[in-house]
């Protein structure tokens, strides 16, 4: 569907709902190639914003109110600006009324609006549908407010912000900066710490085909905060042996394999797994700026084992739908994507292969477990902005 149709579509649903024209932003899911629970460890990531995307329309009212609506959840929300709630309410719309919290706090003077959230981007799979709803929120709301002009990489803060303290997830910065940040043909090596980053070609006559178990285990939410709880009992650890440690970013390989054994088993297992995973990340995007797809997809591989077996965030779907990738015809590498416990993997493939392989990967699947996948041809696509 072309951006006019889509922004007809919605522009007509809205004035039907509201009565008034409004402004339409969008922002995209995501995929990550390589460095996964990296991100919140100040560590190196490598994703590529994909053409799944949320879009949020908005138009002003004369008081204070938000009035939230969605085509793909039910219920419709309102809030008074001057006293929105201050934790989340359990509701989908979490994700706007964070950003507008957070927007707030942050001194940013809102207005009441009408807006209206359409999703494309499959939630539960990995693919970031909370970053883009809360990206295209963040726009959307600062669009009313003339005096608001906010640089996107802090945009990208802002709802990050939002997720940890408001919605309670204690999620790392990529999902949200890449949303803000893609460009289509490319994928990006970003350093989570300092931000900085550089675009990286994904070779021309590669086609990103993500694979959706179609399962997500509820253990994830509360996994994914253990997680992050045991890697910085790790950093206490390794300060202990080097002050200057912030992060496991900061732990070297040498370090890591010196010390890994005085380390509590599962802790040192997690650490392994973020210092080694940010190692390949960096060999990835040098692999792929030279065009090594081979070596791209020996990495892939290695970050699955590593998620499998150290960090612990895959399961059995995951571990099926990456076997069943072994041998097609024009595969290069793959690996769950995402935070774990279900949702999709990412295959780099030859784009001549792309659809036999997508037929098959999904038939191999549905042998095994008796489950129907969803099967998704992507590229790179550019990152969030307003549709004119």
């Amino acid at each position: 569907m072309t951006a006019r149709i889509k922004t007809d579509e919605i522009t007509a649903h809205f004035e039907k709902l509201f009565g008034s024209r409004p402004r339409i932003f969008r922002a995209p899911g995501r995929v990550n190639l390589i460095g996964e629970h990296t991100d919140y460890n100040d560590g190196f990531v490598m994703p590529a914003a994909v053409a799944f995307s949320t879009y949020v329309a908005i138009a002003p009212r004369p008081d204070r109110k938000l009035f939230i609506h969605s085509e793909e959840f039910p219920g419709n929300f309102e809030f008074d600006l001057d006293h929105l709630p201050e934790q989340r309410t359990a509701a989908w719309c979490d994700y706007v009324l964070g950003v507008a919290s957070v927007l707030q706090q942050s001194g940013h003077k809102l207005q009441g609006a009408n807006l209206l959230v359409h999703g494309e981007v499959p939630i539960g799979a990995g693919l970031s549908s909370s970053a883009a709803v809360e990206v295209a929120s963040a726009l959307a709301l600062m669009s009313l407010s003339g005096d608001i002009q906010v640089l996107l990489p802090e945009v990208a803060k802002l709802c990050q912000r939002a997720e940890n303290t408001f919605v309670g997830a204690r999620v790392g910065i990529m999902d949200q900066f890449v949303s803000c940040m893609g460009k289509a043909g490319h994928a990006f090596l970003l350093d989570c710490r300092s931000l900085e980053f550089q675009f990286v070609p994904i070779p021309a006559g590669i086609q990103l085909v993500v694979c959706n178990t179609m399962v997500k285990h509820d253990l994830a939410t509360g996994a994914y905060n253990t997680r992050r709880e045991e890697c910085e009992a790790g950093v206490r650890y390794f300060a202990k042996w080097d002050p200057a440690i912030r992060a496991l970013r900061d732990v070297s390989v040498e370090l890591l394999d010196q010390h890994v054994r005085d380390l509590p088993a599962t802790i040192g297992k997690r650490c392994a797994h973020v210092v080694r995973e940010n190692q390949r990340t960096l060999e990835a995007a040098r692999a792929l700026t030279a065009g090594d797809l081979s070596q791209v997809g020996r990495l892939m591989r290695e970050s699955h084992c590593s998620l499998r077996d150290l960090y612990e965030v895959s399961c059995k779907e995951l571990d099926l739908m990456v076997d069943a990738a072994e041998n097609l015809p024009g595969y290069c590498g793959g690996r769950m994507t995402g935070g774990g416990f279900g949702g999709c993997t990412v295959n780099l493939v030859r784009q001549e292969n792309s659809q036999d392989f997508a037929t098959q990967i999904a038939e191999r699947y549905q042998q095994k477990t008796g489950i129907a996948a969803q099967v998704y041809l992507c590229s790179a696509h550019d990152g969030a902005g307003e549709l004119s």
